[in-house]
């Protein structure tokens, strides 16, 4: 069993795929014991968590990128964000007062998200944002993601994803546009097909269990593979105080006189890490230029 958090990637030489292979175990236990998560709404949560992860290293820019599947029912939404140096952070909503001993797996929360999309949010520190809208009609988010990438992005790609409640893990792999160079020069055909294949024989176990060294040599050991360094992956969250002030800004200075009218001081918790941030009367009001005798 590995032991760390890291997204190994990899490409099949003298052809157009490449792929990622991520292990999520640290920071998966330090995200879910942020709240008490049902059972199968953990495991969506670890697989999304494993799916920003694979998907964020498209990212050729310092950013992030952040899936949330969104819906109605007793299942309202389940977020999941990496950004381009492998921070993890993760959160999901539901109903506290529903019933949800009827779901066992991933598919089972999955299921339960009534009229339910997937919006890819791409978001660089510098540029203008993205977002893709992807519908939730398969049974899984790796096979949602797969024919996004297929139909919309016209990419086609295999993705697996595995949770067991304390580790999460993903595999993807795909066939690159060629380039003119490329599709001049003789191509196996059978490749890709091949591949898909091979990549579906990956058991959830297996994923989970495994070394990305192993798993590369199992599924692929007839392609020359190359293997670049290793990246780590680690739990990180974005708050921080200065994201509290500048909300406080935002929300004007009549708010803010109104929540100190009646509280002793303004705090400010955030979800995802369960940080506090407090904000007394004197700091609150000088943030618009106002003085508290």
């Amino acid at each position: 069993m590995t032991s760390t958090d890291h997204r190994q990637r990899f490409y099949i030489d003298n052809s157009p795929v490449r792929g990622d292979i991520v292990h999520i175990n640290t920071a998966l236990e330090t995200i879910l014991q942020q709240r008490t998560y049902p059972n199968a709404i953990a495991l969506m949560l670890g697989e999304m968590l494993a799916a920003a992860a694979l998907l964020a290293t498209t990212l050729k820019f310092s950013g992030r990128l952040s899936l949330q599947a969104q819906g109605s029912g007793d299942l309202k939404w389940v977020m999941a964000e990496c950004t381009d140096q492998g921070e993890l952070r993760g959160l999901a909503d539901w109903d506290s007062e529903a019933d949800l001993s009827h779901l066992h797996t991933s598919a089972d929360a999955l299921a339960a998200l009534t009229d339910a999309v997937l919006f890819i949010n791409i978001e660089p520190k510098d540029g203008e944002r993205y977002q893709g809208i992807v519908p939730l009609e398969e049974q899984t988010i790796a096979a949602c993601l797969a024919q996004y990438y297929d139909l919309s992005a016209q990419v086609p790609t295999q993705i697996s994803l595995a949770c067991d409640g304390q580790h999460a893990a993903g595999l993807l792999i795909q066939l690159l546009p060629r380039t003119s160079d490329e599709e001049q020069e003789h191509v196996d055909e059978d490749l890709w097909p091949r591949l898909t294949i091979l990549t579906q024989t990956m058991t959830p176990k297996e994923l989970i269990e495994l070394p990305a060294s192993e798993i590369l040599h199992r599924l692929y050991h007839e392609e020359d593979v190359r293997l670049p360094e290793s990246e780590p992956l680690q739990f990180g969250c974005t708050c921080s105080r200065e994201r509290c002030i500048e909300a406080l800004i935002q929300v004007g200075q009549a708010a803010v006189e109104e929540i100190l009218a009646t509280d002793d001081e303004i705090e400010m918790d955030c979800q995802f890490c369960n940080t506090a941030y407090r904000f007394g009367p004197v700091e609150a009001m000088a943030l618009f230029g106002l003085r508290v005798s």
